[in-house]
């Protein structure tokens, strides 16, 4: 199932230049551009409010939009830079580029774990270390996967998940060519002292064996 796309609703800026700029920043909109896709580029503003609430989510700038702007079709955009005001911090000016349905784009999926109740190491009072809650993927813009799903079932204490132990939905590959770590499920505490004292008792008594 594709993952929903969030619209960025933007009214188109009249006027171009340093002036123009500071004008919609005085009414309350962040200015910015829209370019790309074989088109004239677009002098947009967007509310400065719903803007700033969109960037406290995270992960705007790997975040696929649907742009609304009045007068225009509806367009699929990816933000490429976020000017900020050097002291506050806040947005002051935003670049987008329209992208195609068969355009590719890196973004961070979800992943997803299924089947807990049949993982063999839950049973036995393991837990679920998750090392990655997101993983960056180069997908097609038109066909986004809403998450990435690891199945837990047979899964037992001690066992590492790779991103190679996951089927990955068509058409998306990694980004970090290595085989990373996804997840791994771990011996409960109390498993864990008593191996570790096991540890340590073997080897006291090889020390003592080489002494003797």
């Amino acid at each position: 199932m594709a993952k929903e796309i969030p619209d960025l609703v933007a009214e188109v800026r009249t006027g171009t230049g340093k002036g123009a700029a500071r004008q919609a920043r005085r009414e309350g909109y962040v200015p910015g551009i829209v370019y790309g896709g074989g088109q004239d580029p677009l002098p947009i503003k967007v509310k400065y409010n719903a803007l700033l609430k969109q960037l406290k989510k995270g992960r705007f700038l790997s975040t696929l939009f649907n742009l609304k702007v009045d007068g225009h079709d509806d367009v699929r955009v990816i933000c490429r830079n976020v000017q900020r005001n050097i002291v506050k911090d806040l947005p002051t000016h935003l670049d987008l580029m329209r992208l195609k349905r068969t355009s590719r784009i890196n973004l961070f999926i979800h992943v997803e774990f299924i089947n807990e109740d049949k993982a063999i190491g839950f049973r036995k009072g393991g837990t679920l270390v998750v090392v990655r809650p997101e993983v960056e993927l180069e997908v097609t813009a038109g066909d986004i996967p809403e998450s990435i799903i690891v199945d837990l079932a047979g899964r037992d204490i001690g066992d590492v998940i790779h991103i190679g132990d996951i089927e990955l939905p068509a058409g998306a590959t990694p980004t970090i060519k290595r085989n990373f770590v996804i997840a791994n499920i771990a011996a409960p505490s109390g498993l864990k002292a008593t191996e570790e004292g096991e540890e340590e008792e073997a080897v006291e008594e090889a020390a003592e064996a080489e002494e003797h």
